[in-house]
């Protein structure tokens, strides 16, 4: 096995690797803490990774202090917890004279593989002069676990798949802030193209036929490897078919009750604790994403409905019996992910008379902002609905300010509350948002 190492260790170092499209995400180093980058299978993570190593050969840190190890590299298939120190064993065999005397940076790419690696990278943090990248499955790779097995040598930084600028760079069109006639055209033709495509690296220049089966593809593998096989479900059919059902219904409110009782519908004697996990294993896994309703008392939020969004709208598309969901649902789940780059704190919010807007995101700094999507608001009764909703909510929230993101439509008028903002769906998610 030392031998195989060196190899592996060598060849890297020796051969040229595809970067890609540079990725819209900045993680910030911290010494004695391990690098984490968690997200969606396929979404783009071992790529990040070249990147970063790119980056650091590009400021002067030579190709022999970089150690790079993909463990799903058939030839480590006997790598176990108990003899991962091999793997410095060969490194420093090839380059002694680094040893305690000149930084290494470690990347380790799909580490989970290897049950027990978290006691090797903290061992290899308080001994080595280092500093220690990790990709792996987002399911084996929670915060919160890390943070419990590594005890605090460890940050997260989430990757998703390519956002709509992303997908701008990968076909090279320009964008900023000033928009001429002719990019602001290519834009919006874009935005139709990523509108269909959705953001997985893999399927941008694919015809629609092979992005649904690799869409399809991608969806089992994240449900069998990442919670089936990962929690040794005893009903694995129960699972899919939920996620299923969840797809179908992107956008829409879901209790745990009926969830159950749709299960039992379909012959599954699964109880209400167990549907309560995998949904919770859908999100660990970056597949399925609940919104619950705002409120200050948690107990309270958690017992009413709670809303459901995907990954990637595209996926949404790819997978849905096309039953139920709607572009509309479509358009909510793209505002939804454009969201949730920038806060893990979405939620949706319900007025004291019972209007509802589709997203509340909570910041940092414990700011509030309101979003609300509507594929048009031509219709004027779909229009009084909806700056109603969005106005009754600013006024008790006590915001100057909300936002309603529609296909195409860009307005700003005044209501009792403040300014309402009405903005088309690509030049929302071209800016993000700042949370």
């Amino acid at each position: 096995m030392l031998e195989i190492l060196k190899g592996i260790i060598l060849d890297f170092q020796e051969q040229k690797n595809d970067t890609g499209i540079p990725r819209r995400l900045e993680v910030t180093p911290v010494p004695n803490k391990a690098t984490i980058c968690i997200g969606a299978r396929r979404s783009g993570k071992s790529t990040y990774l070249f990147q970063l190593i790119q980056k650091l050969l590009d400021s002067g840190v030579s190709q022999e202090n970089i150690l790079y190890i993909n463990f799903f590299d058939d030839r480590l298939h006997t790598l176990q917890a108990d003899n991962l120190g091999l793997i410095l064993e060969a490194y420093f065999a090839l380059f002694p004279e680094k040893k305690n005397t000149e930084k290494i940076y470690l990347f380790f790419d799909e580490i989970q593989v290897i049950p027990g690696w978290e006691s090797f990278t903290d061992r290899v943090m308080r001994t080595e002069n280092c500093q220690v990248y990790i990709t792996g499955a987002s399911a084996q790779m929670l915060s919160r676990e890390i943070a419990t097995q590594m005890r605090g040598r460890a940050l997260s930084w989430e990757v998703f798949p390519f956002s709509f600028a992303e997908s701008l760079d990968y076909q090279e069109i320009k964008h900023g802030s000033d928009l001429s006639t002719k990019q602001r055209l290519l834009i919006q033709k874009a935005y139709e193209k990523y509108y269909e495509t959705g953001g997985f690296p893999e399927v941008l220049s694919l015809d629609s036929s092979l992005r649904i089966k690799i869409h399809q593809e991608y969806f089992n593998a994240m449900l069998f490897r990442d919670i089936i096989e990962r929690y040794d479900v005893s009903h694995p059919k129960a699972v899919k078919d939920l996620a299923l059902k969840l797809i179908d219904n992107t956008g829409s409110l879901y209790t745990i009750n009926k969830l159950t009782q749709y299960l039992k519908s379909l012959g599954y004697n699964v109880p209400k604790s167990s549907v309560s996990d995998y949904l919770n294993w859908f999100e660990d896994a970056y597949i399925l994403f609940t919104v619950r309703m705002f409120d200050a008392s948690i107990a309270r939020a958690n017992v009413n409905p709670k809303k459901i969004y995907c990954i990637d709208h595209a996926m949404v598309s790819s997978l849905s019996s096309g039953i139920l969901l709607n572009s509309g649902h479509l358009l909510e789940n793209l505002v939804f992910t454009t969201l949730r780059r920038s806060s893990s704190k979405v939620f949706y919010y319900r007025t004291n008379g019972g209007r509802e807007v589709d997203f509340l995101v909570l910041s940092q700094k414990r700011t509030k902002t309101l979003f609300q999507v509507s594929e048009s608001l031509v219709n004027p009764k779909t229009k009084t609905r909806e700056v109603a909703a969005l106005a009754a909510a600013m006024t008790e929230l006590g915001l100057p300010e909300g936002t309603i993101v529609t296909r195409n439509e860009e307005d700003s008028f005044a209501v009792e509350a403040g300014k309402i903002h009405v903005v088309p769906a690509w030049r929302f998610i071209l800016n993000g948002v700042n949370c």
